[in-house]
């Protein structure tokens, strides 16, 4: 079928569903909701059998969805309808939730359903349900429907007008989810701040300064007066509650252009008089051993390693090299392997410029410690979605193994044409081949789990229920205990020299820093734009042609396939 999907954002259930649809044959294409008569001009260019909305903030045009059928993604339950569906349920604490794909109507949400899962809520922020569950469900829900709609034999369902699960609710509200810290229990703090992580954070008081907060998990054995601040951790700040305490780990000042950045480099001064509490439930770093195989677990807010994470994370892995162990398990966050340097961190430095080669400089030093790493087996463990230089600094390890759930994005350009380090001039080609190298950075595309195996760029695609600590551990004693392992590393060990010989690690990474060093120095500012716009999020004015591919200056239609080696 030809899709088009129209989405506010190229937001991660939009990706995920730009990769599975295209998995499986179809021809997609992606436009912005940027305004109704570039909706209406798209659908006009790309002649879709069907239009597919997974995130809007508005209604599509009337004239188009009675022209074409559009279904609709909607993060509820069937009959659940408002443009806050997963805030309240997040805020109110409900047991299960749902997804609903709906086809486009008259009435906003009220369409009739084509499809629909069901999950059990987890205690977690609105941005990880989203990214995880929601998403999940949504394409199982969306490729039911398109299966529905390709064999002609199903119809929507109508909802009934005294259908008893019919709920409308407007938007949830600053009032709706304000904390009152003397009388609120960690419980409801908790889901205040999560019913509003990622977008548009909860509005409260921190040092008589008015912030918003994100990022936020329960502290445990700390106490404290109700609302006073009690003790830092890894940059976040625990406030005390009525019966316990809350790690708050990132905010942002409400004053214009101001960035979310980690509490206590925000409170800096504030946070230097507090006390350090560690393994109280805030832990980006993480060490285990199980036997012989050892597991650096790790996960940073929304994926982004700043200077003084790859330098933590780095001290962290030298630290596990010490450990007798033959396996060693990168495992990197559910939301999130890695996006890679952190890019709110280096906009709000004194010198954009500076901060970027310090990052990038920090992060080389990291994937080069993995690369040089002959004594044992390294597997790159990716639950979450990775992208830029976190995709390549995963491609460090020997093994690389993903959820079938992922989105990888293995590209820079998009950052203002940026280059790129993390030595993946090393360590693209000889995964991919040179000439599926040159198109996976240049192509600009998510691809999913699947795609990137049949690339090399992953070894083993998990189930979710593969991905269990248990089972991954279980997995690195069979590496470890398999009768080729020292085949395997003297292997290794004889590759990584005659690599070295060839050409030094040193010298990739000088070729891509100079590079680099021009994307942050040079004259033109396409970077510092990009990632000025990317932070401040500024909407875009158009959609990126490497999406849009009806809008392409070649022969509209198939967007161009990625080789793959045979």
């Amino acid at each position: 079928m030809r899709i088009l999907l129209l989405s506010h954002s190229f937001n991660s259930l939009t990706q995920r569903l730009h990769v599975e649809l295209r998995e499986r044959g179809h021809d997609v294409a992606v436009e912005l909701d940027i305004y109704a008569d570039v909706t209406r001009e798209s659908v006009a260019l790309h002649r879709p059998d069907l239009v597919i909305a997974p995130f809007l903030k508005r209604a599509i045009p009337d004239d188009v969805w009675r022209s074409v059928r559009c279904l609709v993604v909607h993060p509820g339950p069937p009959g659940d309808r408002g443009p806050a569906a997963l805030d309240w349920a997040v805020l109110e604490g409900v047991a299960e939730w749902g997804v609903t794909v709906l086809q486009a109507d008259d009435e906003f949400d009220a369409g009739p359903v084509w499809a629909s899962r069901s999950f059990p809520m987890r205690r977690a922020a609105k941005s990880s349900l989203y990214r995880s569950e929601v998403t999940s469900c949504a394409v199982a829900a969306v490729l039911e429907a398109v299966a529905a709609i390709e064999s002609g034999r199903a119809a929507p369902r109508p909802m009934r007008a005294d259908d008893p699960r019919i709920r409308v609710r407007g938007p949830c509200r600053q009032a709706d989810r304000v904390i009152d810290w003397q009388h609120d229990t960690t419980e409801a703090v908790l889901r205040k701040i999560n019913s509003a992580d990622g977008m548009p954070g909860l509005v409260d008081s921190l040092y008589f300064q008015d912030v918003r907060l994100f990022d936020v998990h329960e502290a445990h054995d700390i106490s404290g007066v109700p609302g006073t601040v009690v003790a830092q951790c890894d940059g976040a700040l625990a406030r005390a509650t009525v019966d316990g305490a809350v790690w708050i780990g990132h905010v942002r000042r409400l004053a214009p252009k101001s960035l979310k950045l980690p509490t206590a480099k925000v409170f800096a001064a504030e946070a230097a008089r507090l006390p350090h509490r560690r393994g109280c439930g805030y832990a980006p770093i993480r060490y285990r051993e199980h036997g012989e195989v050892g597991e650096l677990a790790f996960s940073f807010y929304n994926g982004a390693m700043s200077t003084s994470d790859c330098e933590a994370l780095l001290a962290a892995y030298r630290a596990a090299l010490a450990r007798p162990t033959k396996v060693l398990l990168l495992t990197g966050g559910e939301d999130y392997w890695s996006n890679g340097i952190h890019l709110a961190a280096i906009e709000a430095a004194d010198s954009a410029a500076d901060e970027s080669w310090r990052n990038i400089n920090a992060i080389d030093d990291l994937a080069r410690a993995i690369i040089e790493t002959t004594d044992r087996l390294v597997v790159s463990v990716i639950r979450g979605n990775a992208g830029a230089g976190g995709v390549f600094l995963s491609l460090a390890a020997d093994e690389v193994w993903a959820s079938d759930q992922v989105v990888l994005n293995p590209h820079y350009k998009d950052m203002g044409n940026l280059y790129g380090s993390e030595y993946w001039t090393y360590l693209l080609p000889r995964r991919a081949g040179a000439a599926n190298a040159k198109r996976i950075t240049e192509c600009r595309l998510p691809m999913g789990a699947a795609e990137a195996h049949r690339l090399g760029i992953v070894d083993r695609v998990l189930s979710s229920a593969e991905l269990g600590e248990a089972n991954l551990v279980k997995h690195g004693a069979a590496m470890a205990s398999d009768t080729d392992f020292a085949a395997r590393l003297a292997a290794k060990q004889t590759r990584r020299a005659a690599d070295e010989a060839e050409k030094p690690l040193q010298a990739y990474r000088d070729e891509e820093l100079r590079r680099m060093k021009l994307n942050f120095y040079g004259f033109d500012p396409s970077y510092h734009v990009a990632r000025y716009n990317f932070i401040h999020k500024v909407p875009k004015s158009r959609t990126p042609l490497t999406i849009a591919s009806h809008r392409s200056t070649r022969a509209h239609g198939r967007p161009t396939g990625m080789a793959v080696p045979s």
